[in-house]
C-alpha cells in the first residue's frame, strides 16, 4: 500500500496544483517515506516544490521531548534553512505571521485514532486559522493503526480542552484525513481542503487491522508510541494518565501494561473477571511486576497487568480497551474504596478540572468508578447510545470502503 506523503512524491500530476505556490509541512518523527525519508527532506529534494517552512506538534517535529506540558521552540532548519514553528510553545495555533509566508501547508501526521491524542486538535487549530487566513491545508493521509472499531463515552459540551477537540468518542475508527473532512463539515469552516488518499488502506485485514503489519516500519509518532501493540491499548491506557496508577512510562512497554506499588495484580484481575468478563475478551492479561525509571514511582516495584494484544489470542472485534481500564479503575474501588485513585494536578494547563475528566470529556467515567451502586451495565449504557450515533454520523467522511 502506499501512504499519502508516497503518493505525493511519486506523481508529478498530483503535484501540478502546488507549483508556484509557497508550501510549508506540519509533521513529526513518523513523517516519513515507505524508505525512511523524513517528509521534509523528501519534499525539499523536489525541483517543483518549493518548501517555505515547517511546523511541529506536541513532541516537536524531531520528537524529542518526552513528556506532556514539555514545550519546544522555534528553530531554523539547520539543513534546509527554513524556519521550523513550534505548536507546542508559546502558541498552539498557526498566527498570522507564521502563516504570512506560505499558501499551502501539507500535514502528514500519524495519529493512533484515539480523541485524546493532541495532534487531532492541532489539525483543527490548523484548518481554523487556514480558514481565517486563505490558506489551503493538504492532507497526506496515514493509517489509523487502530483500525475502525468505535468505542467510548463522547466528549461533552463545554468539555473541550487540547486533549478533547471536539464531540468524538475516546476511539474514533478515522484517519486524519477523515477527521479532516468532519472538522470542516461540522464547524462549517470556509477553507481549501484536499486529501491525498492512500492506495491499499485496508483496515479490516488481518494481522495489522489498520496498520500494514511487515509491509511499513513502525516510527514512533510520539516518545511513548512506541508499537503498534500500544496504539491498541491506547484509547484505554491513556485513561491512567489521570491517576495514580503507573501507564508504564519509563519502562520498555508504555502505555501497555499499569499498576502502582501497593497493587495487587492477581485479585485485580480476579475482580475484574467477576463483575464484567465480556469486556476481559480479545486480549489477554498478565499479571506482572516492574520498576519505572522515570514519572510516577520511579525506582519502586510496582504490581500490575499488562494487556497482550501481539499475539493469536488478539481479536481486533472484540477487544474493547476503554470498557478495559475503566473495569479495572471499577474493581480497585470495590476491592478498596478509600484508594487514592485520581491524580489531582495540571493537566495540559488545565488547573480547575480532574484530569480523568478532561481525558473522558466529561465526569460520566470518573462519576461510575467511584458509585458504589453502579454496574458495568450502567457504563453499558452510557456508552453504547454514543457509539452507534457515532458510527452513522462518520459516514458521510469515509473515504476508504
Amino acid at each position: 500500500m502506499k501512504f499519502g506523503l508516497d503518493r505525493l512524491l511519486e506523481n508529478p500530476e498530483l503535484r501540478r496544483p502546488l507549483a508556484g505556490r509557497r508550501v510549508a509541512l506540519l509533521a513529526h518523527p513518523a513523517s516519513v517515506t515507505g524508505d525512511l525519508v523524513h517528509a521534509l527532506d523528501a519534499l525539499a529534494a523536489l525541483p517543483d516544490l518549493e518548501l517555505a517552512a515547517a511546523f511541529g506538534p506536541q513532541h516537536g517535529l524531531r520528537g524529542d521531548k518526552q513528556d506532556n506540558m514539555i514545550e519546544s521552540p522555534d528553530f531554523t532548519d539547520p539543513v534546509h534553512g527554513i524556519p521550523v514553528f513550534s505548536l507546542y510553545g508559546e502558541v498552539r495555533r498557526p498566527t498570522a505571521v507564521m502563516l504570512d509566508g506560505i499558501d499551502v501547508l501539507l500535514v502528514d501526521l500519524q495519529d493512533l485514532g484515539c480523541r485524546i491524542y493532541t495532534f487531532i486538535t492541532t489539525l483543527r487549530y490548523v484548518l481554523e486559522e487556514a480558514a481565517n487566513h486563505g490558506k489551503a491545508v493538504w492532507i497526506l493521509d496515514r493509517p489509523n493503526p487502530a483500525g475502525r472499531p468505535v468505542e467510548g463515552l463522547s466528549l461533552r459540551p463545554g468539555w473541550e480542552s487540547f486533549v478533547g477537540a471536539a464531540p468524538l468518542p475516546m476511539r474514533h475508527g478515522l484517519t486524519l484525513g477523515e477527521l479532516a473532512l468532519w472538522f470542516v463539515k461540522t464547524l462549517r469552516l470556509d477553507v481549501d481542503v484536499q486529501v491525498v488518499a492512500m492506495d491499499g488502506w485496508s483496515p479490516a485485514q488481518p494481522p495489522g487491522y489498520g496498520w500494514p503489519l511487515g509491509e511499513r516500519v513502525w516510527v514512533n509518532p510520539s516518545p511513548n508510541a512506541p508499537n503498534l501493540w500500544m496504539a491498541r491499548c491506547y484509547a484505554g491506557t491513556v485513561l491512567l494518565e489521570g491517576t495514580t496508577l503507573s501507564e508504564g512510562r519509563g519502562t520498555t512497554r508504555p502505555l501497555e501494561l499499569f499498576g502502582a506499588p501497593d497493587l495487587e495484580p492477581g485479585r485485580l484481575v480476579g475482580e475484574m473477571r467477576a463483575l464484567a468478563p465480556a469486556w476481559l475478551e480479545g486480549c489477554r492479561l498478565r499479571t506482572c511486576w516492574f520498576e519505572p525509571t522515570f514519572h510516577k514511582h520511579a525506582g519502586t516495584l510496582c504490581g500490575g497487568l499488562h494487556i497482550h494484544v501481539e499475539d493469536g489470542a488478539y481479536d481486533h472485534a472484540t477487544f474493547r480497551p476503554w470498557r478495559l481500564q475503566a473495569l479495572a479503575f471499577k474493581a480497585l474501588r470495590r476491592l478498596r474504596p478509600d484508594y487514592p485513585l485520581w491524580r489531582d494536578f495540571a493537566y495540559e494547563y488545565e488547573y480547575d478540572r480532574l484530569a480523568i475528566d478532561l481525558i473522558n470529556g466529561s465526569e460520566l467515567l470518573r462519576r461510575w468508578v467511584d458509585d458504589p451502586e453502579s454496574a458495568p451495565a450502567d457504563l453499558e449504557a452510557l456508552a453504547a447510545p454514543d457509539e452507534h450515533a457515532w458510527e452513522e454520523e462518520r459516514e458521510a467522511v469515509r473515504l476508504y470502503r
